[in-house]
């Protein structure tokens, strides 16, 4: 099983200057290697990535010798990278590949045997040793690294090939959960998340760093500063939901045998611009990430209705189907046996329902147990990273 573990670096001056120009050998190989492919594909030829890397090698000594500065995995793998970009564009999983950007997403990634990790520190190629916030979680053989710039800070992403995984799960219960906006998450068995919701709590120091950085002008070292305190406030905005999220995808993995939870069109969500913000806040995309491969390495299961099932309209102790309720109702009568209803709590109930009928259906197909018995095979699973 590969699974990857993000920590946060600490590097001196000296070793952030040599990140800095890692990232950009990356960056500068992959946008050559991508106008490189295009010349090459409107001049009729047929480029392949293993073609590029051969050029890039015969021509960085004499047009690029600033390359030589740096590890010699920064504009190979960087090319690899730009390879699997077109084969996911082929394929139709991703759009055609973009030129990046200095500044935005800067990374570069090293190969096992460029690279060590000892305790706390991780030896880079010409640079030396430099140290880590924590010591890797889990032994087995590591795989690659990826050092990336995030707010000013350093992390590195060790992927390892482990047989550490969690215990399996011995727990049969089924559980329905909810999403909502109101709250983070409400479980059949009538727990309720309400959610930190970091983005509306830290809302107006995020507008007054934007006006800030807004009135700066351009190109001013006030302006760069003022960009980095807005940056760091988007990544701690970023920490705490992802805390929150860990922590409670983690508990239903670990309490739950099988999880039911709706196919929500969060990509349609977002476009009402009167739910977006409270819906990017919540992190619904990353609740079902984090779900999936945390019972899958528990052997557990999840189980995903159709975004049509009608979770909130039916009661969920006659079955009794409401025509219309607007998203303003929160609380309901059951026409037919009287119950009184929690909206939330009755959706999560009938999703608990769900679990036992071997008639649901998910997008048109058959209810699917995700990833049942994934944990004996090999996957890549990220782990929760170590903020500063």
């Amino acid at each position: 099983m590969l699974r990857s573990h993000k920590i946060a670096l600490q590097p001196n001056n000296k070793q952030s200057t040599y990140f800095a120009k890692a990232c950009g050998v990356a960056r500068f190989a992959f946008n050559w290697g991508l106008a490189e492919w295009k010349r090459q594909y409107e001049a009729g030829e047929k480029p392949t990535e293993a073609s590029l890397r051969r050029q890039l090698n015969s021509i960085k000594r004499d047009q690029f010798p600033w390359m030589l500065e740096v590890t010699k995995n920064a504009p190979q793998m960087a090319i690899i990278h730009l390879g699997q970009a077109f084969r996911n564009f082929f394929s139709g999983r991703a759009k055609y590949p973009t030129f990046k950007k200095k500044g935005v997403h800067d990374s570069f990634t090293l190969t096992n045997d460029q690279f060590a990790v000892s305790g706390k520190r991780i030896r880079i190629p010409n640079l030396g040793w430099v140290r880590m916030r924590e010591a890797l979680r889990f032994s087995g053989k590591i795989m690659s690294a990826t050092i990336s710039r995030k707010a000013g800070k350093w992390f590195v992403s060790i992927t390892v090939d482990t047989e550490d995984v969690p215990p399996m799960s011995e727990s049969q219960a089924i559980v329905g959960v909810d999403l909502g906006i109101n709250r983070l998450a409400t479980l059949s068995d009538g727990t309720m998340v309400s959610g930190a919701k970091p983005h509306k709590t830290l809302l107006k120091r995020l507008r007054r760093l934007s006006r800030s950085l807004s009135r700066k002008q351009k190109g001013s070292k006030n302006r760069a500063k003022a960009k980095q305190k807005l940056a760091k406030l988007h990544v701690r905005i970023a920490n705490i939901r992802h805390d929150e999220l860990h922590k409670l995808t983690t508990n239903l993995a670990s309490q739950y045998g099988v999880i039911v939870i709706e196919d929500l069109n969060v990509k349609g969500m977002m476009t009402n611009h009167r739910l977006a913000r409270a819906v990017g806040d919540m992190g619904f995309h990353e609740f079902r990430r984090q779900l999936e491969y945390k019972t899958a390495m528990r052997g557990g299961r999840v189980i995903v209705a159709d975004r049509w099932f009608a979770s909130s309209k039916a009661c969920s102790d006659c079955g009794t189907k409401e025509e219309d309720m607007p998203l303003s109702i929160r609380e309901w009568t059951c026409p037919e046996c009287g119950i009184h209803h929690d909206r939330d709590l009755n959706a999560a109930r009938n999703l608990m329902k769900l679990a036992v009928s071997s008639t649901a259906t998910a997008c048109g197909e058959s209810v699917r147990p995700a990833n049942t018995g994934a944990a004996s095979t090999k996957q890549e699973f990220n782990v929760k990273a170590t903020y500063v």
